[in-house]
């Protein structure tokens, strides 16, 4: 790990540009920006064990942060990836329990990282914040059961289609030499875009297969290309109805 003293203008905007950030008040984001320090982290580096104490308020600004947990059996699961300009950590620092989770860097990662005793002075000079962390928890709450829902009501298709939209909308970068295909950032292997869907890595990988002979996708070695965003949200729709 290694620390530096400022953002990048890019992560900086990674966090300004954030949905939940950017919608509280200028002094309030004057307040937490003042308070933050920075983390550097290297491609696998632990961010945080689970049954640590909870001891700083987290945001990523560029990377990603992997959260998995262990199987009795040894076997890592992961069950999402925090993008940047998210935050996390709040819940431990509230209940006072400990980590729920581990968190590993994927990539080159940076956090922007506020301290326990900071998070609870901020707290006490906004009380902005107290309804600002309850739309954050109450999203979170929503996307929790839109997953649940997905995962017992839509085919792997449309679920895969969903994710890729997700990826391709955070981590989406339009292709140079076709500016109309995105590439998609965040590398993820295809037993880890098996854990995020509940699947096997071999149904994955055959619909993969199947959605880039329709020319909707392009797998390549560096990742994957959305070529045909509308397509995708078609495979939505029509399992949704």
């Amino acid at each position: 790990m290694n620390d530096e003293p400022i953002l990048t203008m890019d992560e900086r905007e990674a966090i300004n540009s954030g949905r939940w950030f950017s919608s509280l008040s200028p002094s309030l984001r004057h307040d937490i920006l003042r308070c933050a320090y920075v983390r550097r982290h290297k491609d696998g580096d632990l961010i945080c064990a689970r049954g640590d104490v909870p001891n700083e308020w987290i945001a990523v600004t560029k990377g990603a942060a992997r959260v998995s947990s262990t199987s009795i059996s040894g076997k890592q699961i992961t069950y999402t990836y925090v993008e940047p300009g998210i935050w996390f950590g709040d819940v431990s620092l509230f209940d006072g329990d400990s980590r729920t989770h581990d968190a590993y860097a994927h990539g080159p990662t940076t956090l922007l990282c506020v301290a326990r005793a900071d998070f609870f002075k901020i707290l006490s000079q906004h009380v902005e914040l107290y309804e600002a962390l309850m739309r954050l928890q109450a999203r979170r709450i929503r996307q929790l059961f839109g997953l649940v829902e997905d995962l017992n009501t839509l085919p792997l298709r449309a679920r895969l289609a969903k994710q890729l939209i997700h990826l391709s909308r955070s981590y989406g970068m339009p292709c140079l030499n076709n500016p109309s295909e995105v590439r998609i950032g965040l590398q993820l292997a295809q037993e880890e875009l098996a854990q995020l869907l509940g699947a096997s890595r071999q149904r994955v990988n055959q619909e993969l297969k199947s959605m880039e002979r329709e020319g909707i996708i392009r797998v390549e070695q560096t990742g994957l290309i959305v070529r045909d965003r509308a397509a995708l949200m078609r495979l939505i729709e029509v399992d949704e109805d």
